[in-house]
């Protein structure tokens, strides 16, 4: 299977104002509030101002029966030779994180530590954490950043090291294909339903920094997904259509309790 980089060069002063400045120069005390609202109101406004023209299609609904056929049958192979990194800053492979022959693994591939819908989407899955341990479902979480990014969202969030992994050269995302750009962070409609969460966004992002956002600024442009595996056997997989668009956890955690009892 060809790996192809779905990265285009882009000119980084038309992003959001949240990313305007060099991350070294951004002051330490800015509160979440703040940075929340300042996102949805950039955010809201791109989704009444674009012209249908950059509108890519919103994928159904559905979570359960998603693009599993968007891969190759060698795609566990080709994850597993991806080298990260723990939250800790020890180089790992995917293939050493579950069990190759039969473990069952939840892959959730956040956009970057910066993010504040990931800090929410993190936050629901450490509140999901007990349901897929009790299921025997090893739970991979991985950011786009370095790990000294990793251990600001796993200390301040906060979230179990033990489950984080960090991806700086967004080796594992060009690998399953996810996507990337400025109107997939922007302008997608998918990217709406995050306002339906501000609430729990709120919640998960009282000790929320932007310190947390990768030095390389061009990777705020990337999306997330969710895959499910069986040893290397890809038994689901979403990519995220826009900021914030990701999968019903529970739709997650009944593809894992099926694959256990197969």
């Amino acid at each position: 299977m060809a790996i192809q980089s779905l990265r285009s060069p882009i000119s980084l002063p038309i992003m959001s104002s949240l990313h305007s400045k060099p991350i070294s120069k951004l002051p330490s005390n800015l509160s979440s509030s703040s940075i929340a609202s300042a996102f949805f109101t950039r955010l809201k406004s791109n989704f009444t101002s674009v012209s249908p023209i950059f509108r890519p299609p919103l994928r159904a609904a559905s979570g359960v029966t998603d693009s599993v056929t968007d891969y190759g049958e060698d795609i566990g192979e080709i994850l597993g030779d991806v080298s990260i990194f723990t939250a800790s800053g020890e180089r790992v492979q995917f293939s050493d994180l579950w069990d190759q022959n039969d473990g069952i693994a939840a892959v959730v591939l956040l956009r970057h530590f910066g993010c504040v819908c990931c800090w929410e989407l993190a936050t629901a899955l450490k509140e999901a954490k007990p349901r897929f341990d009790a299921a025997g479902v090893k739970l991979v979480a991985v950011g786009v950043g370095t790990p000294d990014k990793a251990r600001i969202l796993a200390t301040r969030l906060p979230f179990p090291m033990e489950c984080l992994y960090a991806d700086p050269e967004r080796k594992a995302y060009d690998v399953l294909g996810l996507y990337f750009g400025l109107g997939r962070t922007f302008f997608n409609p998918a990217s709406a339903k995050v306002f339906s969460r501000f609430k729990e966004l709120r919640e998960a992002t009282k000790n929320y920094t932007i310190q947390a956002t990768p030095e390389d600024r061009s990777s705020v442009l990337q999306q997330g997904g969710t895959f499910v595996f069986r040893g290397k056997k890809l038994l689901y997989g979403r990519k995220d259509e826009g900021t914030g668009d990701h999968p019903s956890l529970d739709d997650v955690i009944n593809v894992c309790c099926k694959a256990t009892v197969a």
